[in-house]
């Protein structure tokens, strides 16, 4: 049974081709939907098993990053998207997506209150480089139970650091291990060392390394050897097919 993808394109989103792709390498069915397309018929979403909104810099990163982005979403389509989070399907945010699914207040509860941002790296600047991500023990459905360790990704952020206001209990991410990947040698100063967090039931997935960008070895730098960048998209891929055929998963 194939599993259909949705993933966003257009305001200054750019990624969608090589995140379409990803899922498509790993047997889904990708398809790239404009925005506005996607609101005009908000529908539409739930013919979808998987929605993805990729990296880029929608709206020029105006105000602040992802901030317009969201603000359209939220009038056009937050209907769907709670139908969508009730039925259990998963959601994935890259970079600027992840930056939208805080906006939303989609992470780090899923409850559509907004409890943090990614913001400004400190030291200030725009960042393009790999680095090096330990994969933490977590409740994310993206993820599977037997991938463990170390693993690379690319990072292309001027506003990458993961920021909390005085409602999130720190403590509470960690043990309710919804922290995914942290970065190795923090690179932004993002709280706790987070690169990537899932919401509390393991099925919104925000992250700001780029997997797409590091599933094939021939586009890998010499010195970057990967075995698990490359999971998040056949992972979700599998326990989704797993819960269409009434196979219980892992986690």
């Amino acid at each position: 049974m194939e599993i259909k993808v949705l993933v966003l394109c257009g305001d200054g989103l750019n990624c969608e081709n090589e995140t379409a792709y990803a899922f498509t390498k790993y047997g889904a069915q990708s398809d790239i939907v404009h925005i506005n397309d996607l609101l005009l018929r908000p529908s539409s979403l739930l013919d979808y098993d998987i929605f993805v909104i990729p990296g880029g810099f929608s709206f020029g990163d105006e105000i602040s990053a992802a901030r317009i982005l969201s603000l359209k979403l939220l009038k056009g389509l937050r209907r769907e998207l709670e139908k969508f989070i009730e039925l259990s399907r998963p959601i994935l945010g890259i970079c600027n997506g992840a930056q939208a699914l805080m906006e939303m207040g989609l992470l780090p509860f899923g409850d559509f209150s907004k409890r943090g941002v990614i913001t400004d790296n400190i030291p200030r600047g725009f960042m393009d480089k790999w680095v090096s991500l330990e994969l933490k023990q977590s409740i994310c459905k993206w993820i599977s139970d037997d991938d463990v360790g170390v693993t690379s990704m690319p990072i292309r952020h001027g506003q990458g650091r993961f920021v909390f206001d005085e409602s999130v209990e720190l403590d509470s991410l960690i043990e309710g291990k919804q922290i995914v990947y942290s970065y190795c040698e923090n690179p932004n100063s993002s709280t706790l060392d987070i690169a990537a967090l899932c919401d509390p039931k393991g099925l919104i997935l925000g992250l700001m390394p780029h997997p797409e960008a590091s599933i094939d070895t021939d586009l890998l730098p010499i010195g970057i050897l990967n075995h698990s960048s490359s999971n998040i998209f056949k992972t979700i891929i599998s326990y989704m097919e797993n819960i269409k055929n009434g196979v219980s998963n892992g986690k």
